[in-house]
């Protein structure tokens, strides 16, 4: 069941949220979000952002081994996801991200 109600978004949230997930510019879109007010405001895009940093920094860590290249893979994965207003859990990062009230 998603947490983020569909008749509530727009289109400007899902691009929102789709573009922080993007390996390539991951840091600075999710990063831009974060610093924007009216950004920021909105529960899902806030979400994916942080849920995007939290994940690209673990893929960028874990980068020289096969298991960073995957990550990388699935950020595109949950970027389509995140375009299309769904939602996406990742294993240990949502739940991390929730329970330390970042999202």
């Amino acid at each position: 069941m998603s947490q983020f109600s569909t008749s509530e978004l727009t289109s400007d949230d899902k691009l929102w949220a789709a573009l922080s997930y993007l390996p390539l510019i991951w840091p600075i879109v999710a990063i831009i979000v974060l610093l924007m007010e009216d950004k920021r405001s909105r529960p899902y895009i806030k979400f994916h952002a942080v849920q995007a940093l939290v994940l690209g920094v673990i893929a960028y860590v874990t980068s020289a081994f096969c298991i960073g290249i995957l990550l990388f893979f699935y950020m595109f994965f949950l970027a389509y996801k995140a375009y299309q207003g769904e939602d996406a859990p990742v294993p240990f990062v949502s739940d991390f991200i929730r329970n330390q009230g970042w999202a």
